[in-house]
């Protein structure tokens, strides 16, 4: 605060970053108080930014296994931004900014690729292993079945796969950092080309948990417990360009729960600075569920 002299001594009220005012002494000037800004968020902005953080931890997950998981994409949005629009607010999962920070990342059944070849279903057996919709016929799968072999079986049970499609396998594993405590999640990709002239041994190329034989089909070695699995068809035409199967992860998460629920949503939207109104944070769905 300061007295002024000259031409300033005609001046009131606020110019610039400055208040004038007239005393008794003369003019004094003093600097504005700065009103923070703070960004009016509602309760459906934050709800939508709050699912973004597990969304993109699971996409980085897949470490560019992905880049070309959606077909026909226009020139201006990426893979990345087309796994977000597909998933966005369809399936919700909510980790606070530490969590993220920390690495942290829940396996949920997200859509991991859309395209125009026929879907690849799942289901559990009386086992409780994983079985794909590909039929094998008689093959069995051993550690000396060659490619040529699961190739040959693939294409002569399953009209819609050619010779050199591609056959991916990803599983994710749901774990607990020991340290921080933070759930974290982990993602392998498998593949295997169809070729009927490949000699080499099948689970040289791919792991047995993804490519085994269940009930006549192509299945999972084991039962899938705390994580995710699902198997995606894609085909490269001559011009470069990918068709892909559409996919969602089947997922057997017990963690998934704790991390969808109403008190979620509250830990999320708090970490990331609340919400600036009197709203109740409500999901109608979630309001009878409740989390530690």
């Amino acid at each position: 605060m300061a007295k002024v002299f000259g031409i300033n001594t005609k001046i009131r009220g606020k110019v610039g970053e400055y208040i004038y005012r007239q005393t008794k002494v003369g003019t004094i000037v003093s600097e504005a108080p700065v009103k923070p800004i703070t960004p009016l968020r509602t309760q459906s902005q934050m709800n939508i930014r709050t699912q973004w953080a597990n969304l993109g931890a699971i996409y980085k997950q897949f470490d560019s296994m992905l880049r070309r998981g959606f077909e026909e994409l226009p020139p201006q949005m990426s893979v990345y931004n087309a796994f977000i629009q597909a998933n966005l607010g369809v399936v919700k999962v909510y980790i606070t900014k530490r969590m993220k920070l920390n690495g942290g990342a829940i396996l949920a059944p997200y859509q991991i690729t859309r395209g125009s070849l026929p879907s690849i279903s799942m289901t559990k057996n009386s086992n409780n292993k994983l079985v794909s919709s590909i039929a094998l016929g008689s093959l069995t799968i051993s550690a000396t079945t060659t490619v040529a072999q699961f190739s040959q079986a693939v294409i002569d049970n399953n009209a819609s796969f050619l010779e050199g499609d591609q056959i991916t396998f990803f599983h994710g594993i749901q774990t607990v950092d020991t340290v921080t405590r933070t759930p974290r999640a982990s993602i392998t990709g498998y593949k295997v080309v169809l070729s009927t002239a490949d000699d080499t041994p099948l689970w040289n190329i791919v792991s047995q948990l993804g490519f085994s034989v269940a009930d006549n089909k192509l299945a999972t070695s084991v039962e899938i417990t705390n994580g995710a699995a699902v198997w995606v068809h894609s085909r490269e035409a001559v011009d470069g360009t990918l068709k892909v199967s559409t996919q969602f992860f089947y997922v057997e998460n017990s963690a998934l729960a704790t991390y969808q629920s109403n008190s979620a949503i509250i830990a999320s939207v708090n970490s990331y600075g609340g919400i600036n109104s009197a709203a109740v944070y409500l999901q109608p769905e979630l309001n009878n569920t409740t989390t530690p």
